[in-house]
């Protein structure tokens, strides 16, 4: 699967958020939305990055890159500013942001720690409330009938990976948050799900050693990594009206893993 999946004109001139937006999964998730139809703002530590992909995309009439740190609550902030200034609002919220910093409990700093946590589940909680909040602000203005919102989780945040202590915390926390965050504002009709990444095709995966490949694929039903554009099509169905009852879900994507 080498072209990113899109239905044409299925989410209708809507405007999505997307942090983490200049390469990976990000940006196979803002492919897919742009090719349904969407105008999106990318948010991204890489600068230089984040531009070349809003080029990619299209350029200013249906793409922006911006800097966006998403520990800092006013830059993400600053990121939805830019987005309603440029397109008029903001229908879809993706927040998928991300680091690692792998190692053992015995080997892993406090620092190591902090970063996974910080940027994760401070990150998700950074987005989700001014999402959220712009959101529902849209609603009782009565500009919009609602609006959805995906976090990035990972499998790891179910079953754990070793070394990874810090991740797989902070990826169970974003269950967690995404359930009670879609409880508090499923009366705006606001939807907020969460997807579950397994073994992706990524750049990531693709420096792994090849015996750590072998082993994981060993573990998959289906035989295969997923691709980028595979996770981006789940998305595309949970911000879309073919979701529209769907809310506080969790979606695996793992091609069978862990069933």
């Amino acid at each position: 699967m080498s072209a990113p999946i899109g239905i044409k004109d299925l989410l209708g001139g809507k405007v999505a958020v997307i942090t983490g937006g200049a390469q990976g999964l990000g940006l196979a998730i803002a492919k897919t939305l742009v090719n349904s139809g969407a105008k999106v703002v990318l948010g991204d530590m890489n600068a230089e990055g984040v531009a070349a992909a809003a080029t990619e995309l299209g350029g200013d009439s249906v793409a922006v890159g911006a800097v966006c740190n998403v520990v800092d609550l006013a830059a993400v902030q600053a990121l939805a500013d830019i987005a309603q200034e440029a397109f008029g609002g903001i229908d879809i919220w993706i927040n998928n942001a991300g680091i690692t910093r792998d190692a053992t409990i015995r080997k892993m700093t406090e620092e190591q720690f902090d970063q996974v946590i910080s940027v994760h589940l401070r990150g998700t909680w950074n987005g989700l409330k001014v999402a959220t909040g712009i959101m529902r602000a849209q609603v009782d203005a009565g500009t919009h009938t609602g609006g959805a919102i995906v976090n990035l989780s990972s499998i790891s945040g179910k079953v754990g990976n070793l070394g990874q202590s810090n991740y797989s915390a902070a990826k169970a926390g974003i269950v967690g948050m995404t359930k009670a965050v879609a409880k508090e504002v499923a009366f705006k009709n606001v939807r907020v799900n969460a997807i579950q990444p397994g073994f992706i095709n990524t750049a990531m995966t693709a420096a792994m050693p090849e015996h750590v490949i072998e082993k994981k694929l060993a573990e998959i039903p289906m035989g295969r990594p997923g691709e980028p554009e595979e996770v981006a099509s789940v998305v595309l169905f949970l911000v879309s009206d073919l979701a529209s009852y769907l809310t506080g879900s969790v979606t695996e994507i793992t091609g069978g893993r862990y069933m």
